[in-house]
């Protein structure tokens, strides 16, 4: 069924130009235990959580639409909690309704052994003293000890680079093939949305980064990203397909995209799914096995 329905969507939205989305972001929370420097949630006075009957709605919305499979995004998603239920709920749930597999990305200061997703993405902001500058003191011994600590079968890291840790890419990506528990490195670029403009890495610096991360790639490096669509990030000069993800954010707004098109952010995205979409649709074989090895 799976092999099936991928050609199925190939052909409905290449061919016949229907805008169909593969996979679902669905933010749960915006419930928090860090106070990052890229990100404004920890300053929300009134933090929001979703009932289960809400994400069960959106799941039942995502699924109809056409997706087959989803992130659980926060805030941080394993502190969610509606009465006896809890994030394995959501998991449980989201496949019983029919998706392919289900993800969740957690900062990875708690144990996460329990956690029934199809693969779990822990957030790395660079190596040591480059990710705690960022996410706080300690929380990289704190979520390294996790990973090792864990048995779940499909544990990646997700490092986004910014002028703050762009020379620590080497470092993180050695340890991502040093870690026996780490079965794949992501990396991504800091988009500059409001108030973490100073983040911003230079489109120059941004190529020197990716030359790099390409070279380890074809060193046999286990990078998710594949090689043609870490080369379309270099210039960002490349037709967006990002409708393929759709989002459904903790306040129940729903976007065919991140929401950088309408804030005017498509010049300077670093969500290297971007490059990584435009990639899929025009058939790059590197591009379809890295989805392929990360979605089946």
């Amino acid at each position: 069924m799976k092999f099936l329905y991928l050609p199925l969507w190939f052909f409905k939205t290449r061919i016949l130009g229907k805008k169909i989305p593969l996979q679902s972001v669905i933010f749960i929370t915006d419930k928090c235990n860090l106070r990052c420097k890229h990100c404004s949630i920890y300053s929300t006075k009134n933090t929001l959580t979703k009932k289960y009957k809400q994400i069960k709605k959106e799941l039942e919305y995502c699924y109809q639409l056409g997706s087959r499979f989803v992130d659980f995004e926060g805030g941080e998603p394993i502190l969610w909690r509606d009465g006896d239920k809890d994030l394995n709920s959501l998991l449980d749930l989201a496949r019983e309704i029919g998706f392919f597999s289900v993800t969740i990305t957690t900062n990875g200061q708690q144990p996460f052994s329990h956690v029934r997703a199809n693969s779990i993405w822990v957030s790395v902001d660079g190596f040591e003293e480059y990710h705690d500058e960022i996410r706080g003191k300690h929380t990289f011994e704190r979520l390294v000890h996790n990973i090792n600590e864990s048995t779940h079968p499909h544990i990646s890291i997700n490092m986004v680079v910014n002028c703050l840790n762009y020379k620590a890419v080497e470092q993180t990506i050695e340890f991502a093939k040093q870690n026996q528990n780490i079965e794949m490195i992501s990396i991504n670029f800091h988009t500059p949305y409001k108030n973490t403009e100073y983040l911003r890495l230079e489109m120059e610096q941004r190529a020197e980064v990716i030359d790099k991360v390409i070279a380890y790639k074809r060193k046999g490096y286990p990078i998710m990203n594949s090689i043609s669509g870490l080369k379309k990030m270099k210039t960002l000069d490349f037709k967006k397909y990002c409708w393929i993800s759709n989002f459904i954010h903790v306040n129940g707004q729903k976007t065919v995209d991140c929401g950088g098109s309408k804030l005017g952010l498509c010049d300077e995205c670093g969500f290297s799914m971007a490059g990584e979409m435009n990639a899929l649709m025009n058939l790059k074989p590197d591009t379809i096995f890295a989805g392929m090895r990360l979605r089946m």
